[in-house]
């Protein structure tokens, strides 16, 4: 590995007239000579410093025995002191601002003025739910020349094991192009071939998922080799060969080129069969159902496929079909297998290449009518009992199907919080941020989401550590088994103790989970015999959850649609600590939803499966004194952050009472009221500045998210808390539909689903207040050119209409994303706006210029009132 890691680093690119990067490498230098040699030369850091010199590159854990795995570092007292300090100044402000607004009631609009106070109030108490977590930004840097130094090309071996989660459930919303490049990118990682497993959990139970893991085992002979001879990055092919460049990282540019071509053209083949799976099986079945009345879904090999029928989608609403389980790749031996050189029949040259492939398995769960599958969390749980007793490793990564391995490292460097001598066995889960691929250059919709990624989750890491996303995480098994960790557990209790019917009735199962507890344990080949398919089957059914606790205290939590944060938070509640940790190149990259409906629906179940946190046993105010108080308070604030949007949608839809009514004002003095906002939300943004320095995005991203942030908060935010007083009203669950990843648009395109508009009931609200605030200016306009640019009323109307055109600003992506295809022209929307305020203002000043005695006895009403406030 450290060979491997020394070759990357020491390569020259030269781009040549066919587009590939050619590289000359540093040879002789094994994996001693990487541990040995004195670090590089580090460019000067002006944000992050070492929080404990004790913790520097080389040094060992208190005891000596083993090396520190791992480097903490925490951002500059000149950068922190004054973050912290604006904090505390902001906090003052707002006391002062409330302190004001109550000495100042508006006995004119009480009621308004009511409304006003309770949604002030909460908006302070969200920005400190929000503000406090971040305090202690902490930044943990793998050590990794360290981890070759203990685990080096030698010492592979010892790596412990991990067993590699993948989940799917529809070829159509998730296109099985997507899920088979991560497979492959998976089976190429830079791990011992023998230490991990790869899972497939394909929910809906097609056969065209199984076929395509077929047909996956056939090419990774050829493309895994290929990866590991030419140290090819990224390992997803579809990626791989999508880039402009092709880097070669080995001393023959020649043999490379020509290997490159061959395995290129072997990949577009590769795709032709998996695109053409679907109707090569239906035509194979409708040969094998011709004149029988059947209407079986038939194998390659003659046989029926269990329990499915041709119509896959039908199938999977009735969720019929029983459970699977079939190893594609069994696991290989311990033994090196070198591939053969080239010859006429086989025109590459792997003599020096190990051509052992890791262990695949293909899953799918029963499905049974009249039974709560609980969605991903279910299938989760059961590719979990599965593991269990064919592989059994002490530790899980998880993945999306349309997330990628993007770095080859990126197994090994959790590995360094996992096995660091000082905290590493208290240690649950390491998250990684999710980076996306195939995003608008401007990134319209903010889903690269860097302000939370970069932002929110390293400060985490001050406190317990991040939550869990979903994907990209690596679990110490034990701990998704409900185990306490070492510092809360007895010496002598063991884990068979806890048993009882708490992990069902299989006894297999219990008496697998000794040696999951074992953090250097390796993965022990078994036989899949009739008896071990036996125990995998009874593992699969439907009712093996019933009276157990599985989706409560053991593996992923049931019943709520963010099922990863409830999970992780039962970890933190346990005692549990987790570990952020970002890497370059990226450890993963997947895809995101760049249409603007798609994203919305997305966000939707993410915010409803927040706010059914706060009302299930998951409540962070529930927790125990295991859990940091900050922590306490980040996981609040993650339950509750869609209510405040309520008094957010309030406020954007007030501008349309003053269409009605010239004397309706929230506060008055309004002119010092308007003054207390804009140095109170000002210093947000200063606060929001700091976080973008030590975070190391760019204020791009800070901005897309603010924008994003104030789409969501008129749509989206406050339907998922209508949702759940719903479903507390009656009684009903939530249903969210799953993120369809496929676009409708011309594939021609490589952006063109950013322009496509799905009308749905979700968008009414944003376009209501994108509405009201374009009518409020035009309105405001209107009253300043009726009343004199100059008199007091005027400036109070501007005042007012600075705030309306910052809320336009914030909803200008939304407004392009509901022109369609116009919206690739922003000078159409501008000319729209200008057009609109321009026509109200008119109407406004025409209707109200011919009153001038009426207006003006207003405008001196007016004056006495404000006067005497």
């Amino acid at each position: 590995m450290a060979a491997a890691v020394t070759r990357r680093a020491n390569a020259l690119r030269i781009d040549t007239p066919d587009g590939y990067a050619v590289a000359d490498v540093e040879s002789g230098r094994g994996a001693s000579a990487a541990a040995d040699s004195p670090p590089a030369k580090r460019t000067k850091d002006d944000v992050w410093v070492a929080a404990d010199e004790g913790e520097m590159p080389g040094n060992v854990s208190g005891d000596g025995a083993r090396p520190l795995l791992f480097r903490t570092m925490k951002v500059k007292a000149s950068i922190l002191h004054p973050y912290r300090f604006l904090i505390l100044v902001r906090l003052i402000a707002v006391v002062a601002f409330f302190g004001w607004r109550v000495k100042h009631t508006n006995h004119d609009g009480v009621w308004l003025w009511t409304t006003s106070m309770v949604a002030d109030t909460w908006f302070a108490l969200s920005w400190i739910l929000n503000q406090l977590p971040k305090l202690n930004p902490i930044k943990r840097v793998p050590d990794m020349a360290a981890l070759a130094h203990l685990y080096g090309s030698s010492g592979d071996a010892n790596l412990p094991g991990i067993d590699v989660f993948v989940t799917t459930v529809d070829p159509v919303d998730e296109p099985i192009l997507y899920t088979v490049n991560t497979i492959l990118s998976i089976l190429a990682t830079d791990y011992p071939v023998d230490r991990y497993a790869c899972y497939l959990s394909d929910d809906g139970g097609t056969l065209v998922h199984y076929e395509a893991m077929v047909e996956v085992a056939s090419f990774a002979e050829l493309w895994v080799p290929f990866c590991r001879k030419h140290c090819v990055e990224p390992r997803s092919p579809e990626n791989y060969f999508g880039m402009k460049t092709q880097p070669c990282v080995g001393g023959n540019a020649g043999e490379f080129m020509r290997d490159h071509r061959r395995v290129r053209r072997e990949y577009e083949e590769f795709k032709v069969r998996i695109d053409s799976l679907s109707s090569t099986i239906r035509k194979r079945s409708d040969a094998y159902n011709k004149g029988d009345g059947l209407r079986a879904t038939w194998m390659a090999d003659g046989t029926q496929w269990p329990g499915t029928w041709i119509e896959q989608a039908d199938n999977h609403r009735r969720g019929q079909h029983a459970g699977i389980v079939q190893v594609i790749l069994t696991h290989p031996s311990c033994k090196t297998q070198l591939g053969s050189p080239a010859s006429t029949r086989n025109p590459f040259d792997f003599s020096n290449v190990d051509t052992r492939l890791p262990m695949l398995v293909y899953i799918s769960r029963e499905k049974r009518p009249g039974y709560n599958h609980q969605k991903k969390a279910g299938a989760m749980n059961a590719m979990l009992r599965v593991s269990a007793l064919l592989s059994n490793a002490p530790f899980i990564i998880n993945f999306d199907c349309d997330h990628y391995i993007n770095n080859s490292q990126a197994f090994r460097v959790p590995m360094c919080f996992m096995l660091d001598p000082r905290d590493g066995q208290n240690t649950a889960f390491v998250q990684f941020p999710q980076r996306f691929d195939d995003v608008d250059p401007t990134d319209r919709y903010a889903n690269h989401n860097r302000v939370f990624f970069d932002g929110t989750m390293l400060c985490l890491n001050g406190i317990q550590g991040p939550s869990y996303l979903g994907t990209g995480t690596m679990f110490r098994r034990v701990a998704l088994y409900g185990m306490e960790p070492p510092r809360y557990r007895a010496e002598n209790i063991k884990l068979l103790g806890m048993a009882g019917n708490k992990f069902g009735n299989s006894i297999p199962l219990v008496n697998s989970m000794p040696d999951a507890a074992v953090q250097e344990r390796s993965i022990t080949p078994v036989l899949v015999d009739e008896q071990l398919s036996n125990d995998l089957a009874t593992l699969m059914t439907c009712a093996y959850d019933e009276r157990s606790s599985w989706g409560r205290d053991v593996g992923w939590v049931y019943d709520i649609a963010t099922e990863d944060v409830a999970t992780g938070f039962r970890m933190h509640r346990q005692g549990w600590r987790s570990t952020y940790c970002s890497m370059e190149p990226a450890a993963f990259r997947g895809t995101a939803p760049i249409n603007l409906t798609e994203r919305l629906y997305q966000l939707l179940r993410w915010s409803g499966g927040s706010l059914e946190m706060f009302f299930s046993h998951s409540n962070a105010l529930l927790a125990g004194r295991r859990m940091h108080p900050l922590q306490r308070v980040a996981y609040l604030n993650m339950s509750t952050y869609p209510i405040v949007t309520v008094f957010i949608l309030a406020y954007n839809l007030f501008p349309v009472l003053w269409l009605f009514s010239d004397q309706l004002y929230i506060q008055r003095p309004f002119g010092t009221y308007i003054m207390y906002l804009v140095a109170v939300i000002a210093m947000v943004h200063v606060i929001g500045m700091f976080e973008v320095k030590w975070a190391g995005i760019t204020v791009l991203d800070w901005f897309r998210n603010e924008q994003f942030y104030m789409i969501a908060a008129t749509g989206v935010y406050p339907t998922a808390v209508l949702y759940l007083a719903l479903k507390l009203v009656t009684g009903k669950g939530i249903y969210f539909r799953l993120t369809s990843k496929q676009t409708e648009a011309c594939s021609n395109d490589k952006f063109a689903d950013l322009y496509t508009v799905r009308w749905v009931p979700l968008l009414i609200p944003t376009v209501a207040v994108l509405v009201v605030n374009v009518a409020a200016v035009g309105a405001a306009i209107g009253k300043a050119a009726t009343w004199g640019f100059f008199t007091e009323q005027a400036q109070h109307v501007v005042l007012g209409m600075m705030f309306n055109m910052c809320i336009l600003v914030l909803l200008y992506p939304f407004a392009l994303g509901i022109m369609g295809q116009w919206g690739k022209r922003p000078v159409i929307l501008f000319v729209i706006l200008v057009m609109a305020t321009g026509a109200v203002g008119v109407l406004y000043f025409t209707l109200h210029a011919q009153y001038p005695a009426e207006v003006a006895a207003f405008v001196g009403e007016a004056s006495l009132t404000g006067s005497s406030g």
